[in-house]
C-alpha cells in the first residue's frame, strides 16, 4: 500500500509507486494523501485531502486485503503524519518505509511548518525504515549533510528516534558514484553504483521507496530489498535516458522499455 500525494504528471507521487509495485510482480493500493497539479516543470498547487479522509482510506484497504508492506510518501501536512503515526503505532502498517517528501526538487515545501517535529516524534518510531535524501536528512537531523561523513552523522541522529533503519540516499553528491549510506542495527554499510547521467529523474526517491516495499511484500530481507531496490532505479533511468517527455525532469522507465533494461527483480 502507498499513502501519497497524486502526481498529474505521473512521473513521481503514487502514480510512480504503483508502477513500481506493478513491475515487481505485486498487486498495489493506495490511499490518496493530496492532489497535485504538476508536469515534468513545475508545481501548480496542492490540495490537501482532510486527514479524516485519509484514514477511511487506510481502514477500507486493511479492512479487506491482505496488506504485506506499506510505503509513505507526500504526506501534505502534520495532522495526515499523525493520522498515519497512529495506525503505524497500533501495528497496522507492517514493514513500513518512510519516504519523508518535504520539499518538491523546485525548493517549494510540501508540509506545512509542524510536520517536521511530527515525522520525529510520531512517526519515525514505529517504522521499519525511512529513506531521506541529504536535502531531507540535513532538515530532519538539523545538520548540513553535504558529503559522505554528513550523511553518516545524520543517519545516526535520525536512529535516535528509534526508526529501525535509516536510508541517506547520495544522488545528490558530486562525482561519478552515487552511494546511498544504510545505518542497519549500528552498522554501517554503503550500496554503491555508477551515477545514471539522465535528465529523466523525476521520482526515483518515490520508485526506490516503493521498490523496498515491493520487495519486503515479496519476503526479501530488509538490506537485499534495499540494495535491489537502488539496482531497479538505476536501472529505470538507464531506460530512460534518452526520452524526451515533458520540458523538464521527465519519469523514469519503470517497466523496460528501454532498450537492453530489464527487472531487478
Amino acid at each position: 500500500m502507498t499513502i501519497a500525494g497524486s502526481d498529474s504528471g505521473g512521473g513521481a507521487g503514487l502514480q510512480a509507486d504503483l508502477k513500481t509495485f506493478a513491475a515487481l510482480g505485486v498487486f498495489g493500493t493506495s490511499v490518496v494523501t493530496a492532489l497535485t497539479a504538476q508536469n515534468s516543470a513545475e508545481v501548480r498547487g496542492v490540495l490537501v485531502v482532510d486527514p479524516a479522509f485519509v484514514e477511511l482510506q487506510i481502514d477500507a484497504v486493511l479492512s479487506d486485503l491482505p496488506v504485506a508492506s506499506v510505503k509513505t510518501g507526500m504526506l501534505a501536512s502534520s495532522a495526515t503524519v499523525a493520522a498515519v503515526a497512529r495506525w503505524a503505532a497500533e501495528g497496522r502498517l507492517p514493514n513500513l518505509v518512510v519516504d519523508p517528501v518535504l520539499v518538491a526538487s523546485t525548493g517549494r515545501p510540501l508540509l506545512d511548518e509542524g510536520a517536521v517535529a511530527s515525522y520525529l516524534e510520531l512517526l519515525l518510531p514505529h517504522a521499519l525504515v525511512v529513506t531521506p535524501n541529504m536535502r531531507e536528512a540535513a532538515i530532519l537531523a538539523d545538520m548540513p549533510v553535504t558529503d559522505v561523513d554528513g550523511m553518516v552523522r545524520a543517519a545516526r541522529r535520525l536512529a535516535d528516534t528509534g526508526v529501525g533503519a535509516v536510508v541517506v540516499k547520495g544522488g545528490h553528491l558530486a562525482g561519478r558514484r552515487a552511494p546511498d549510506i544504510v545505518l542497519l542495527e549500528g552498522a554501517v554499510h554503503v550500496l554503491d553504483g555508477p551515477r545514471v547521467t539522465s535528465r529523466n529523474d523525476h521520482g526515483t526517491g518515490c520508485t526506490l521507496s516503493a521498490a523496498t516495499a515491493g520487495l519486503l511484500a515479496l519476503g526479501t530481507d530488509l538490506l537485499d530489498a534495499l540494495a535491489r531496490a537502488k539496482e531497479f532505479v538505476s536501472i529505470a533511468l538507464q531506460g530512460s535516458a534518452t526520452w524526451r517527455l515533458g520540458a523538464g525532469h521527465g519519469p523514469l522507465d519503470h517497466f523496460g522499455w528501454g532498450a537492453g533494461t530489464g527487472s531487478a527483480r
